[in-house]
């Protein structure tokens, strides 16, 4: 345990209501209604483990209020009076609520005639005093009063739906004064939620104006009278009064005797025992086999402080959260050091060797790793012991003056044994990157590990509650360690006056440069202790770690687009697009901007008054896609030609001007980025150009497609897995008429037309492939009608005949819907989190909305696991066979592109077709045969 105690003191009552709004009603065995328990049991329990992968703390105790009455209502009648009563099936789950933090055998508070906040504060200045630490886990702007530090003794508070850190700046920040003005800003303010008068028309932009200009309440009301006559004088002069009892209202009592002592708030581990009968007895059962209870005695105790690690790197456990990260200091950039002679970055390479393990990151002059330049290395070997290397600093000018820093060559000349060596593990944050700018200097950098990969593969999905976030360096450093890392602007600067990397001053260059390694070193001691815990070793580990040195190397490949070919379209295309706004100008009866949301919503719906139109917030009508299709099927021709023109100008816009100016001057290719964390469910997305939404089936697509050729002598292959997730679905969902066919090699959408229709024609065969598709998207009547263009009654009909004739696919949706709900995440085949923290809103689109997705998560993310597993599969594959001048380019969907001599096209479609088809093996068994169609030709056209 640490030597100085820390204590949390939980703020129960905002969870209480937290919990009964983010879940369905439940109840109980008994029949009591246990929603909002079974959510601030959660929650609790989430807490517990955050805590327990952080600075945990010593003490710990939940404030609960005892009523609704206190002593504000003493002095104010109306305090509080505008608050509704709570919710009938709310009533009966307080004590019940009181009943689980004792489960978790926490203290349990509360005092009659006092709310929470005054306990909150009694005991915070209590302990503070004392010399201990606090932590207030809430987010209640009333106790932000308590933040700051007194003889070494701090005050902070812990917002666990953004999963942040609140002190002093945080306050400053949102009230523009300091914690102990909050309250005078308040008084003034006022507060409508609990009913605090404030002084009318005075909002908390002026409240904090006055404040901060005067000092404090009393000073801002005495300086009123010296005030130009104005509203804000009466105002001020008028509601002095009112200011100074809703003073008195806002203040939090600090010196309210203390119920439990606060040595009996220890944390010594929690007791399995209790917690288990409690869960027993409310019928939670998912949470009781997570204690690990659910047939007999519990398997293990939950421990909010467990003993430290005693060494940095020892490993976690299988359990995942057994042991507790050792305690780091703060990061301190002036402790990193700055590496300019040959001898230093010798020391450096010897410790990492030492180590088996080093937090590596470049710093270069540009972003786009095909093209910058290197200016520099940082390493990491643990909290605060990094390093920069300055390998091309100094200002562009030939006379510029260069700082010593150790010449490129010779730094990496040293450096590629370690960063290529097998003993040592490197760790990055988004590692693709320096892989890229690395290996154009002849460094292959293996092994890996990827902090931001390894977030997202526990992590994905998260941040619509504010649980999770993005995954980024920023946002992690943020939620894992409560530390704000430097911003490239804060040493480069912004707009007109930023200045390349490499002339960042030395030292200021070492701080940004050194924090990232050091930052990305303690992420991936976290990660790695939550990955087992979280159950997310096996997709990282098998998925999605293999695949990040195999994606670096497609990017860096690139693929060749005919500049010749991709001119004559876009000046086609301008063409046509010139030739299509002269028509919708005639329509339209004069000439407009077409790209103009609000010049063409006026024109449709007021000018020509056809029907339908919505207008916005912002006054102006919705003209997007749906509309205009609705239009469209209504006969209007305008909608059809400003259809066909957004698709020609995005398409000029997108690909055949934009591929022109993606062309790399180096390398006389096409490199598009792919993300890694991009897409929720695991899909790869590209960017930078996106090459996954050229349009597949249309003749204007498939012009852009011919654009995309090979090298002379080589030609394209296209391997692209056949229907995979219709087979995933039979699989997954178990439907036999489904698996017969797929294994009978049969045209699954003829075979769903004969067993809906009785029959198969093409009108019958479009219809089933459409809601093959569909239904696995988890389509509303509504959505299916608005595709087959029939009536939703109708449309009701065929998903019900769907369901009657495959009942597998109407069961796997409940269920997954059922274990979403429950779970919060859905999981692919393997193993694979996908968080839908929306899934039991109250609010019906963002409910139906989570549920659609959760639908098809599973069968989506699966394909992209397997598709990512052949991908990391396939160069070892290929070179195994004799074939090293094989290339994978591209990966769009569910489809693999390849550049090859075309002398190897029947050797190469068999390794490639062997590796695809079985590329879920053995991991997991299929029952359900991957389909796999390969072609080849001149161009990524005609490959198809």
């Amino acid at each position: 345990m640490a030597d100085k105690q820390h204590l949390y003191l939980v703020d129960g009552s905002a969870y209480i209501f937290r919990a009964y709004h983010r879940l369905p009603p439940l109840t109980n065995p008994e029949g009591t209604p246990v929603g909002a328990v079974y959510g601030y049991t959660t929650i609790l329990w989430k807490l517990a483990d955050d805590l327990d992968k952080a600075d945990g703390p010593t003490h710990l105790a939940v404030i609960l209020d005892k009523s609704s009455h206190s002593f504000r209502n003493d002095l104010y009648d109306q305090y509080k009076a505008n608050r509704p009563p709570p919710p009938e099936d709310l009533r009966p789950q307080f004590p019940l609520i009181r009943d689980a933090t004792r489960a978790f055998s926490l203290p349990c508070i509360e005092e009659e005639g006092f709310e929470a906040d005054d306990l909150i504060a009694s005991y915070a200045r209590a302990a503070q005093r004392q010399g201990w630490d606090v932590t207030i886990v809430s987010s209640d702007k009333d106790l932000m009063q308590l933040v700051g530090e007194e003889n070494g003794a701090r005050i902070d508070m812990l917002d666990t739906m953004k999963d942040a850190r609140i002190y002093i700046p945080e306050v400053e920040e949102k009230f523009g004064v300091g914690p102990e003005l909050v309250g005078d800003v308040l008084a003034l303010m006022g507060d409508s939620v609990d009913n605090i008068p404030g002084i009318y028309g005075i909002g908390p932009k002026t409240a904090t104006k006055l404040i901060a200009e005067n000092g404090s309440l009393a000073a801002a009301l005495d300086a009123a009278s010296e005030m130009k006559t104005s509203k804000l004088k009466e105002r001020l002069l008028e509601g002095r009064d009112m200011a100074m009892l809703s003073r008195q209202l806002v203040e939090l009592k600090s010196d309210c005797e203390l119920p439990v002592p606060l040595e009996d708030m220890k944390l010594s581990g929690i007791p399995a025992e209790p917690l288990a009968d409690f869960l027993r007895l409310h019928g939670f059962n998912s949470l009781l086999k997570r204690l690990g209870a659910g047939t007999g005695s519990p398997s293990r105790t939950t421990n909010l402080n467990p003993a430290k690690a005693e060494h940095a790197g020892e490993a976690a456990s299988a359990s995942g959260n057994a042991q507790e990260l050792p305690e780091w200091p703060a990061v301190d950039r002036s402790a990193y050091e700055c590496v300019q002679t040959m001898e230093r970055l010798e020391h450096w390479i010897a410790r990492a060797f030492a180590a088996r393990e080093v937090a590596v990151d470049t710093e270069t002059s540009a972003l786009d790793s095909m093209q910058a330049d290197l200016v520099g290395i940082s390493l990491a070997l643990g909290p605060n012991d990094a390093c920069y290397i300055p390998l091309a600093h100094g200002g562009s000018d030939m006379f510029a003056e260069k700082p010593e820093q150790v010449e490129l060559e010779a730094a990496l000349a040293a450096l590629k044994p370690l960063l290529e060596s097998d003993a040592v593990l490197k760790v990055g944050q988004n590692i693709k990157y320096d892989l890229t700018v690395l290996a154009r200097h002849g460094i292959t950098v293996a092994p890996i590990d990827d902090t931001m990969v390894m977030s997202f593969a526990m992590d994905a999905g998260r941040s619509e509650d504010g649980i999770g976030g993005g995954h980024g360096m920023d946002e992690l450093a943020e939620r894992h360690l409560g530390h704000t890392t430097m911003k490239f602007k804060d040493v480069c600067g912004a707009g007109k006056k930023a200045i390349p990397f490499g002339e960042v001053p030395l030292d200021k260059a070492t701080e940004y440069a050194a924090e990232d390694a050091d930052v990305t070193w303690r992420l991936h001691r976290i990660m790695r202790h939550r990955l087992p815990g979280e159950g997310a070793t096996r997709i990282y580990q098998r998925v999605d770690r293999p695949l990040i040195s195999v994606i670096a190397g497609m990017e860096r490949e690139g693929i060749k687009v005919d500049r010749a070919a991709l001119a004559k379209l876009s000046e086609r295309f301008a063409t046509e697009i010139a030739r299509i706004e002269g028509e919708v100008h005639q329509l339209a009866g004069q000439e407009f901007t077409i790209g103009s949301p609000k010049q063409l919503g006026d024109i449709l719906f007021d000018k020509l008054g056809y029907k339908g139109g919505r207008k916005g917030k912002s006054g102006q009508y919705s003209t997007d896609q749906a509309i205009l299709e609705k239009l469209s099927g209504e006969g209007a021709e305008i909608a059809d030609k400003v259809l066909e023109w957004r698709q020609l100008s995005k398409l000029k816009s997108t690909y055949t001007d934009a591929l022109q100016a993606a062309i790399k001057p180096n390398t006389g290719r096409v490199h598009t980025s792919y993300s890694l964390v991009g897409a929720q469910t695991g899909r790869l997305s590209s960017t930078d150009p996106n090459l996954q939404n050229i349009p597949i089936r249309t003749e204007i697509g498939r012009e852009i497609r011919k654009a995309f050729v090979p090298e002379e002598g080589n030609v394209l292959l296209a391997a692209d897995y056949s229907q995979i997730e219709l087979r995933l679905a039979a699989h997954m969902a178990d439907v036999p008429a489904l698996k017969e066919a797929f294994a009978n090699g049969e045209d699954i959408h003829a075979r769903t037309a004969q067993e809906m229709y009785g029959e198969v024609t093409r009108d019958t065969r479009a219809a089933a492939k459409t809601i093959n598709f569909a239904i696995l998207y988890g389509i509303s009547r509504w959505g299916l009608a608005g595709r087959l263009k029939v009536e939703p009654d109708e449309a009701q009909a065929m998903i019900d005949r769907y369901f009657q004739r495959f009942p597998g696919i109407q069961r796997y949706i409940a269920e997954t819907l059922e274990s979403v709900r429950a779970k919060g995440y859905s999981e692919t085949l393997f193993g694979r989190k996908t968080w839908f923290p929306r899934i039991n809103s109250k609010n019906q689109a963002e409910r139906q909305g989570s549920e659609r997705a959760a639908i098809n998560a599973p069968i989506q993310g699966t394909c992209a696991d397997i598709i990512k597993r052949a991908m990391a599969r396939m160069m070892p594959a290929l070179a195994e066979a004799g074939l090293p001048n094989v290339r994978m380019l591209l990966q769009v969907h569910d489809e693999l592109v390849f550049e090859l001599p075309e002398g190897d096209v029947d050797a190469a479609s068999k390794v490639i077709r062997a590796v695809m088809e079985g590329a879920a093996a053995p991991s997991v068994s299929i029952s359900v045969p991957l389909g796999v169609e390969i072609g080849h030709g001149a161009s990524w056209d005609a490959a198809h």
